[in-house]
């Protein structure tokens, strides 16, 4: 790979599942230049497999790949240097302008546009809907699982969100485990443990968090975290392997694949 490829600079907005699996694929492809921005708690389920843990305990290793808190910008090339990711709590973005990355991804999948602009950087590429490819972005990805998952799109929008969570070993949004009441999590089972039907995994306050299906805990927010009724709090996998609590999704990965094929895309004609 050329050396000025090599050395542009890359900012993902969010540091969960999602982009942390696009960051691994980066790093594999030696793009070691990846800042990745976050906010003051993030509340990610997948917390194995998410760099945004950095956040709470100062690095955080994915697969092998390693990611670590910075104060501010001064400790980049450090960190760089050192060959590991940089995270920094900049919820506002405000790196992105002083900055002035060669590729800006976001990857918070939060489903609208929260400030994302076409002049932020020279390719600018955006994860699922509520961007419009030519107008917000250069590039929108698909994230949909289906046919078109990691579908490029340079003109228009990704498909509408369904709010069906995927489908895994049969089930949908009975693997999800979501707050029953608003307050403060408690955990009695951790990420990696067998639950079964009906077992408490948790309790806000006196309301109690029971698994609906049997299955690995694969990912649940930190314990101790103020929590609204309804909210995304944890994943069963049906499928019973622990292993896959600590490596990188089928769907991070096609994420990454496309960002990557997008980055290559622009950069190699």
């Amino acid at each position: 790979m050329d050396i000025q490829l090599k050395e542009r600079v890359i900012i993902i907005k969010g540091a969960g599942e999602q982009a942390t699996g696009i960051a691994c694929r980066l790093y594999r492809a030696n793009f070691r230049r990846i800042l990745m921005l976050e906010t003051s708690y993030p509340l990610a389920v997948r917390r194995q497999v998410s760099f945004c843990e950095a956040v709470h305990e100062n690095k955080m290793t994915v697969e092998g790949i390693e990611a670590v808190r910075v104060a501010d910008e001064s400790e980049l090339e450090a960190v760089w240097a050192a060959a590991r990711i940089a995270v920094l709590v900049d919820p506002e973005g405000k790196a992105i302008h002083r900055r002035r990355p060669d590729i800006l991804i976001d990857a918070t999948v939060a489903k609208q546009n929260l400030g994302l602009s076409l002049a932020d950087a020279p390719l600018v590429i955006a994860l699922g809907p509520g961007f419009t490819a030519g107008v917000d972005c250069h590039v929108v990805i698909e994230t949909n699982r289906g046919h078109n998952l990691g579908r490029l799109i340079t003109a228009g929008t990704a498909e509408a969100n369904t709010g069906i969570p995927g489908n895994i070993g049969g089930y949908t949004s009975e693997r999800v485990l979501r707050a029953t009441a608003d307050g403060i999590l408690t955990a009695e089972k951790k990420i990696g443990d067998l639950v079964h039907k009906g077992e408490i995994i948790g309790r806000i306050g006196k309301a109690e968090i029971t698994a609906n299906i049997d299955g690995i805990l694969r990912g649940l927010i930190r314990p101790g975290s103020g929590v609204t009724k309804g909210l995304k709090i944890g994943d069963v996998d049906p499928r019973g392997e622990a292993c896959y609590c600590n490596t990188i999704s089928e769907k991070a990965r096609a994420l990454g694949g496309a960002v990557l094929e997008a980055l290559l895309s622009t950069y190699n004609r």
